[in-house]
């Protein structure tokens, strides 16, 4: 019997992964009560390091265009509210409702105390080693609607 190798990778299959946002909260809550707060920012620092990798290779390559494209697709795929201004130097991303959030609260899942530092911590990361940076300027505990910024850093 001839064998078949069979070659996939995860682009290939349809993004579905709203569970996760609750498995991701749970250990976020582990980590702080157990580890603290610092613990929860450097595992989430480190997860987007490696995760987001290529992101980041993408914008420190063609700035803000390359975040704008990240964040439309993953607020299309989740059914988030977004709104989005561009500009050579910037990206401005306001969220009517966080998707995950959403999703959470809709199922009782709990939310983490510090569930925030997905947006604010994971955005800081992929900006590291680029000459741009990111800032959480607004974030509702409640709903996750939030305003985020990229900028050019200073020179």
């Amino acid at each position: 019997m001839a064998r078949e190798t069979v070659r996939r990778t995860a682009r290939d299959n349809p993004y579905l992964h709203k569970d996760f946002h609750g498995a991701l909260s749970v250990a976020i809550e582990y980590l702080d009560e157990h580890f603290g707060e610092e613990a929860v920012r450097e595992y989430l620092r480190r997860f987007a390091r490696a995760f987001y990798a290529p992101l980041t290779e993408d914008l420190a390559r063609r700035g803000p265009a390359a975040l704008e494209e990240h964040f439309a697709r993953i607020y299309r795929e989740e059914g988030g509210g977004v709104e989005m201004t561009l500009d050579a130097d910037s990206l401005w991303i306001r969220v009517t409702a966080c998707p995950a959030v959403t999703h959470l609260r809709e199922r009782g899942y709990p939310v983490a105390r510090l569930f925030r530092e997905t947006t604010r911590t994971v955005n800081e990361a992929i900006c590291e080693g680029t000459p741009y940076a990111a800032e959480l300027i607004e974030y509702d505990e409640a709903t996750g609607r939030s305003v985020q910024r990229f900028f050019r850093r200073p020179s």
